[in-house]
């Protein structure tokens, strides 16, 4: 497995625990500390702690240093990365999907065609 699957894999299943979604969610409208990211939750600091290492490890977010402050900030290149790694999938779909509609415009066009003709 290159490396490239190697961070997906750790990334998407990083995204995989329901918690952690909602930490990224939380993340995108800006940095938090732990204790900020932990207020919706009914799990310890220490759990949001562990699901923040998590993300870590799959270079989703950062942390950073800020006097006594540790905030956490996402990492939108290695979102980025993941959508790019998925519309290079849905695109391919998507192309799929427009050539199944030409068939089918055609057909239909063809048959309505074949119905003008039959008395």
């Amino acid at each position: 497995m290159n490396p490239d699957q190697t961070g997906l894999n750790g990334a998407f299943m990083a995204l995989a625990d329901p918690v952690r979604r909602s930490i990224i969610a939380r993340l995108s409208r800006g940095a938090a500390t732990v204790n900020e990211l932990a207020e919706p939750f009914e799990i310890s600091k220490q759990a949001v702690s562990k699901h923040i290492q998590v993300l870590e490890q799959a270079q989703l977010v950062t942390r950073s240093r800020e006097a006594q402050r540790r905030p956490v900030h996402l990492n939108p290149a290695r979102l980025e990365a993941l959508t790019a790694w998925i519309d290079q999938y849905r695109l391919v779909r998507e192309e799929q999907f427009r050539s199944l509609d030409a068939v089918l415009q055609s057909s239909a066009g063809h048959h309505g065609a074949k119905a003008k003709e039959t008395p």
